[in-house]
């Protein structure tokens, strides 16, 4: 037994609770090295000694290239509870506890594992309007400024704060006309970058955090969108940058006009002064663009200050949640006192971290509900568009990620294949058009929320900023991707083990047939994907057993021996 490979962390992904009585467990072992593994637990604080212990079998959830992932999910009767592990091999049996592995089952609870108390309010949950959830991911100045139109003019307008820029000429009241084009797509979640009063039209550089920007419309018309898209059971969630603001925001106005004197110069991470107000600037920034300074978020005023952001849009509006910009470069304690402050308003807000690498130090259950996964986005481009890498490989990946999180938190990553801030996946696909569809049929079939960035349904492409926030192509809405789409999305709101199921790989080749399985309860579906350009044959009952019957999720009818997948096709297979 390789014994250095074996892992396992209290209070983490390895040990969580999913209900006040449920609890799962996990343990990493070396790949293909343990034949078994089972968890002993019993009541931390019982009386009787040695401690009761029940067995529960663990079952491998997941495989990586170098790691096997053994699971159970399992009721207690314990409010508090220890543990520990049982690991088989052809030759051998350990049991695994705090100070390692012994030959003999473990007795002193000193050694055992330690869940200290269940508390309901660490019990790993989403917000239950997540499970169902379809994203459609809008960049507002590109999207529309009347019913499937958009005038792609640039505006410039100017008050007494600032000047306001937009490129595009999307406006608010634009997205609420097409609310019934979003509705028929099947979409029921909107995210909108930044609508804030800003000097570019990106709007990333903030003036005004409590005003809408006037190229985009006014607070009414805000207003009027999110009851509109409520009234049709569609949420919505604003993207909030406290990272940094803008050069006209009233803090660093302040600093600039009265340097040293200031009242505001705390509210900035580091100055010098006199304050060099081009680049280089002697003040720390987003990256080095010195019309984004940073935000000193650690002080106290500035922390109430986005706490008071947070819930105003909440309180006043209704938004349903939002998507917290560079949230690993803001210190932890912020986003606990903001997610404190919003969720007192509204108790199912959604809270999503950008955050392109692993989020596990931000979505514990203090901080952040969701991250925006990148790992994900990076995956389906090295399989789907550029082939890189192979459907072994992408597999063992996938699943890689898929163990960094509690499952829960898993289901509710925002997943997509391309954003604000990347090249559009269908560049990188070198424009065919049929990677493109197929890497939008793994995204609808896998754990997590999907997210359509607009324009992806109508074949938007490009690898600059001017390409992939291109205004919205409208005269190709309607096509048969489109059409395709909307059946997907449909899938996955009527089928629970797309939404809430395990993810269990069951093949994967060099040629690029990829097959794996979503569960849920008594619901199984088999899904295929055939990343290559040459028909596929499969033999069902080689993947599913021979006792198991698969049936076609399109019609109902039975399916019989052998499955055709064509070149760059998905399937879905029920299974019963």
């Amino acid at each position: 037994m390789n014994k250095e490979a074996i892992l396992h962390m209290p209070l983490s992904q390895y040990a969580y609770a999913i209900d006040e009585d449920k609890l799962t467990i996990r343990i990493r072992t070396a790949k293909n090295d343990v034949n078994g593994c089972s968890l002993f637990y019993g009541d931390r604080v019982a009386e009787e000694k040695p401690i009761p212990v029940e067995e529960v079998l663990m079952h491998k959830c997941a495989s990586d290239d170098l790691f096997d992932y053994y699971e159970a999910t399992f009721q207690t009767e314990y409010t508090r509870v220890c543990y520990y592990f049982k690991l088989k091999t052809a030759e051998q049996v350990f049991y695994y506890c705090v100070r390692g592995f012994f030959s003999e089952k473990v007795s002193n609870y000193e050694e055992f594992f330690q869940f200290p108390f269940i508390r309901r309010e660490e019990v790993v949950r989403e917000p239950e309007w997540t499970n169902s959830a379809v994203m459609y991911h809008i960049f507002p100045d590109s999207f529309a400024d009347a019913r499937h139109s958009i005038s792609a003019k640039s505006r410039e307008i100017e008050d007494e704060c600032a000047v306001y820029r937009g490129k595009n000429g999307g406006t608010i009241a634009g997205i609420r006309e097409n609310l019934d084009y979003l509705e028929e797509l099947g979409v029921n979640l909107i995210y909108l970058n930044p609508i804030f009063k800003a000097n570019s039209y990106h709007k990333y550089d903030t003036v005004d955090y409590f005003d809408i920007d006037p190229c985009f419309g006014t607070k009414d018309e805000f207003r009027k969108l999110v009851e509109d898209m409520h009234s049709r059971n569609m949420k919505i969630i604003l993207d909030g940058v406290f990272n940094h603001c803008g050069p006209d925001f009233f803090a660093f106005k302040d600093v600039l006009e009265k340097g040293e004197a200031s009242q505001y110069v705390k509210w900035f991470y580091r100055m010098e002064f006199p304050v060099r107000y081009e680049y280089p600037p002697n003040y720390d920034c987003f990256a080095y663009v010195k019309e984004m300074p940073k935000l000193n978020t650690s002080n106290d005023e500035v922390r109430n200050f986005i706490c008071e952001v947070g819930k105003y849009w909440i309180h006043e509006f209704d938004i349903d949640g939002w998507r917290l910009d560079v949230a690993n470069e803001v210190d932890h304690d912020t986003w606990r006192a903001f997610r404190k402050a919003v969720k007192e308003v509204k108790k199912d807000a959604f809270l999503i971290a950008e955050i392109w690498e692993d989020a596990e130090a931000w979505l514990g259950g203090s901080q952040f509900d969701s991250a925006m996964n990148y790992s994900f986005t990076y995956l389906c481009r090295d399989f789907f568009a550029s082939r890189n890498i192979n459907a072994i490989e992408f597999d063992e990946q996938m699943q890689k990620t898929f163990m960094r999180y509690p499952l829960p938190v898993t289901n509710a990553q925002m997943n997509f294949l391309d954003s604000h801030d990347v090249p559009r996946f269908l560049y990188y696909c070198g424009n065919d058009v049929n990677k493109l569809k197929l890497a939008y049929f793994y995204l609808m079939m896998s754990p997590g929320i999907p997210s359509i960035f607009y324009g992806d349904e109508c074949f938007v492409s490009g690898d600059t900023e001017d390409l992939y926030r291109a205004p919205m192509p409208w005269q190709e809405v309607g096509n048969e991707f489109s059409r395709v789409l909307r059946k997907w999305i449909e899938l996955r709101k009527n089928h629970k083990a797309l939404t809430k199921g395990i993810y269990k790989s069951l093949y994967a080749d060099e040629e690029g047939l990829y097959i794996f399985e979503r569960k849920y309860e008594s619901e199984c579906l088999v899904i295929i994907i055939n990343n290559s350009e040459i028909e596929r044959i499969i033999e069902l009952k080689d993947i599913i057993g021979g006792e198991r019957k698969g049936v076609s999720i399109d019609d109902g009818q039975k399916i019989a021996g052998k499955v055709k997948v064509g070149a760059f096709e998905g399937r879905i297979v029920g299974v019963v």
